[in-house]
């Protein structure tokens, strides 16, 4: 085994996932394209001393689908050499596809390779791919399913997390990206999105509402309520797979939920040896990363598992890590991932994330880990986790340390 070094990432700006975003008018390939170019460019990169692109992407239909890593290793201008592969772990697929790229360079199969991730939200909606679990019966009813709101609000009642609780956590997550972006904390990352005449389209996430408050959030009726309450619905399972929960408190919605949002990220890995060969500076070493399988039903509580399985591969226990990044999918998530390790708020998404910045699906898992980089650069600190929750019950975790 060799060891797998970060030598760059860099991210797109997030456009709200609508028609009258910023980013609409970009297709999937061209968001990836734009963070693949970038690699190339701020490194001078000769792309063909690049083994393989392991591209996330959670809609892998119409426009994201044919192998969209491969397309858009083509649109970049890439040298034909370069190999593209895309996968899917639901929310955790660009950290997963960072993952199999560092597997790649771990186990001498490659010299470099490309972890990223594309989702244009606002082109290709959420759940446009259809699939057997939340529709076929026989796999939805032994497996409990339910929408992942609704799991959220579960996670939410299981744990004692309540509205204050997780609207709390929400407005602080605003106040958090606002004070990074003021501050010019992304600015190392970022790459503008231009359109085929150069003109910027997007320089900034721009899902934002920096002006949130605990008034302005408690005006918002819960989200998932009427669905979870319809007969038969979607409480009634969730109670028979926890009967020790009376019923289900539903606390989540727009405002202390991840936005939809369309981003492209690429992380760029490889030995030092091929770093030293390309006049690359490593910025990183990837230490251990793990996925586990969680109870579907509740489904988003496999980030605390995944967490502690690589730290258990890496030798490290929780508090050996400096900083923490984990997508906020739902505020309930966070805290109850705080409850479990122990965990003080000052350690985790210092930067704010989804709630107030958006979860382009696939391209998530890249940025955090884009993004716990530059933080622990800018504090000089030594270690970082990023982690996510998955649909279907699962969990994502990846380790770094700064070199």
């Amino acid at each position: 085994m060799t060891d797998a070094y970060i030598f760059d990432a860099v991210r797109t700006p997030r456009g709200r996932g609508r028609k009258d975003g910023s980013l609409h008018e970009v297709t999937p390939v061209r968001l990836a394209a734009t963070a693949l170019e970038a690699l190339r460019d701020r490194n001078n990169l000769d792309t063909s001393q690049v083994d393989d692109v392991v591209m996330g992407c959670v809609m892998p239909i119409g426009e994201q689908g044919a192998n969209v890593a491969r397309t858009a290793v083509l649109a970049a201008g890439y040298s034909e050499d370069v190999s593209g592969v895309s996968i899917n772990r639901f929310c955790a697929s660009g950290l997963e596809a960072t993952n199999m790229a560092a597997a790649q360079v771990m186990s001498g199969q490659s010299q470099a390779a490309i972890g990223a991730g594309t989702e244009s939200m606002s082109r290709v909606p959420m759940g446009s791919d259809g699939g057997a679990w939340p529709v076929d019966p026989s796999v939805a009813i032994p497996t409990y399913f339910i929408p992942q709101g609704i799991s959220a609000d579960l996670v939410a009642t299981k744990y004692g997390i309540s509205r204050d609780d997780v609207d709390g956590y929400a407005v602080e997550s605003q106040k958090r990206a606002k004070h990074a972006w003021d501050n010019g904390y992304f600015k190392k990352s970022i790459v503008p999105v231009r359109d085929v005449n150069g003109v910027e389209l997007l320089g900034a996430d721009e899902h934002m509402r920096p002006t949130t408050t605990m008034q302005t959030l408690a005006a918002l009726e819960p989200s998932f309520k009427a669905m979870g309450e319809m007969m038969p619905g979607f409480n009634a399972v969730a109670l028979q797979r926890y009967p020790e929960v009376e019923r289900i408190n539903h606390v989540h919605h727009a405002g202390n939920s991840s936005g939809i949002v369309d981003g492209s990220a690429a992380i760029l890995i490889g030995t030092k040896e091929w770093g030293q060969r390309n006049g690359l500076k490593p910025r990183a070493r990837i230490r251990a990363f793990a996925s586990i399988g969680s109870e579907p039903s509740i489904m988003l509580t496999g980030p605390a598992p995944a967490s502690l399985k690589a730290l258990q591969r890496a030798g490290m226990k929780s508090t050996d890590i400096d900083l923490y990044e984990l997508n906020e999918a739902f505020a309930s998530v966070v805290l109850r991932y705080m409850q479990v390790l122990g965990m003080p708020h000052d350690k985790i998404n210092v930067n704010g994330g989804a709630i107030a910045m958006g979860h382009p699906l696939g391209a998530t898992g890249a940025m955090i880990l884009g993004t716990l980089l530059d933080e622990l650069e800018r504090r000089g600190l030594s270690t970082g986790l990023a982690t996510l929750c998955i649909g279907a019950g699962m969990g994502t975790a990846t380790i770094i340390e700064r070199v």
